[in-house]
């Protein structure tokens, strides 16, 4: 196994803790292993780069980490729940309360406006329509969209798309943002903006962030930067970044 832990902030309660984490896919007999024995650590407010090849798995960890797919060995931890011994129903409700998910495409529902997009997450987690509202409005209007509540996805720039993504995200505050390529699809100047953003909102709500990129010069400026590499992962010094 490698440990990887968070080099500040020992004190801090983890939000995600994967233990052995282990995954194979299976397919007419053959068995593909991604990864086996990962061990990670993410605490508080912290944020967490992750480097590495095409095809060596990222998109596979940050699933695992998200609940979004289950592991083949070990186990994730969410804010201090084992995620293997919930159910369906459980996982998804733990999902939508203690993490938020950003992708490469916005994945907003094209029929509805950007407040009923950010709505989404508070009214599956059963708050009435009246405090999706507001909650929705206000973080729509923290990242400069509140001239915008009422347009489609279809009627909203690339880089509009992606922060209505992050407001959604962050809607119901939860420990930790899961983003997998986040800025990826974006221009240089857009994908700056949006993640200026991203950094802006984790200090102000205290939000964890783990992100997968390809970019080093974003990855920097994170906490940490981990390199998943031949199934391994490895943190990498500055100079290596």
């Amino acid at each position: 196994m490698n440990d990887i832990r968070p080099t500040k902030g020992e004190g801090a309660t983890p939000v995600i803790e994967c233990q052995a984490l282990g995954k194979t896919y299976a397919e007419g007999g053959l068995h593909t292993p991604v990864f086996d024995g990962l061990d990670l650590t993410v605490r508080q407010r912290e944020t967490v780069a992750i480097l590495g090849a095409s095809g060596a798995g990222k998109s596979t960890l940050l699933h695992l980490l998200g609940g979004l797919d289950v592991p083949t060995a070990g186990e994730v931890l969410v804010a201090g729940h084992r995620m293997n011994g919930l159910s369906d129903a459980e996982r998804g409700r733990l999902r939508n309360r203690a993490l938020g998910f950003v992708y490469q495409f916005h994945h907003l529902l094209p029929e509805f406006t950007a407040r009923e997009n950010v709505m989404m997450p508070v009214l599956l987690g059963g708050a009435e329509v009246a405090e999706a509202d507001r909650r929705a409005t206000a973080l729509l209007e923290a990242v400069g969209l509140g001239h915008r509540l009422g347009h489609k996805p279809g009627e909203l720039s690339g880089g509009e798309r992606q922060r209505a993504a992050v407001a959604r995200a962050l809607v119901n505050n939860p420990g930790c943002v899961l983003g997998d390529e986040p800025t990826g699809n974006l221009d240089e100047k857009t994908a700056s903006n949006v993640f200026e953003l991203m950094l802006s909102l984790n200090r102000e709500q205290g939000t964890s962030l783990v992100m997968v990129t390809h970019d080093r010069r974003l990855a920097r400026r994170l906490d940490r930067v981990l390199e998943l590499h031949e199934g391994k992962l490895r943190e990498l010094s500055p100079d290596e970044v």
